[in-house]
């Protein structure tokens, strides 16, 4: 059941993204991207990875997204007192692959292996280490870059008094 789950979850993440390139309005879009993000999650679970999957959620599904979110709304790039209520046809998609995704969590949670996997034990304490000294500088790269999208997105949507 685990390799069905590893092979539905990679499709759900790849067209989740497809839409959220391919999707007009920008709310939405992240709504798809919060969906590729929890299948990833899902996939990183499944590849023995716990603590990847928690970050996954915790970084990029929370943090990230609800940046984005911001971002979206100092632009104020949709007006959705302008548009009209979106019809099944739009809501499909996501109503899929939000139920793609629950029900593989579930099958997952719900069956148990066979077989115990023999993985290695790492700590958070050794990951942590092992992250901020040997990526340290790319952390740091990232993080810089970040701060960069914010400050270039906060100059783009500052309203120009003449």
């Amino acid at each position: 059941m685990e390799t069905y789950l590893f092979y539905i979850l990679p499709v759900v993440t790849v067209l989740a993204t497809i839409f959220a390139i391919c999707e007009q309005h920008p709310v939405h879009a992240i709504v798809y991207l919060v969906t590729s993000f929890f299948a990833l999650a899902a996939i990183f679970y499944l590849l023995s990875a716990p603590l990847v999957a928690m970050f996954e959620i915790i970084i990029y599904a929370g943090a990230v997204m609800v940046l984005f979110l911001f971002v979206v709304m100092i632009l104020d790039l949709g007006h959705p007192e302008k548009t009209e209520r979106p019809s099944l046809f739009h809501w499909l998609p996501a109503v899929l692959l939000t139920e793609t995704i629950l029900m593989s969590l579930g099958l997952m949670l719900s069956v148990q292996s066979g077989a115990p996997m023999n993985v290695p034990v790492v700590s958070v304490q050794d990951f942590a280490v092992t992250l901020f000294s040997r990526y340290g500088v790319a952390i740091e790269i990232i993080s810089m870059q970040l701060l960069f999208a914010v400050v270039g997105a906060l100059y783009l949507g500052r309203r120009r008094t003449s």
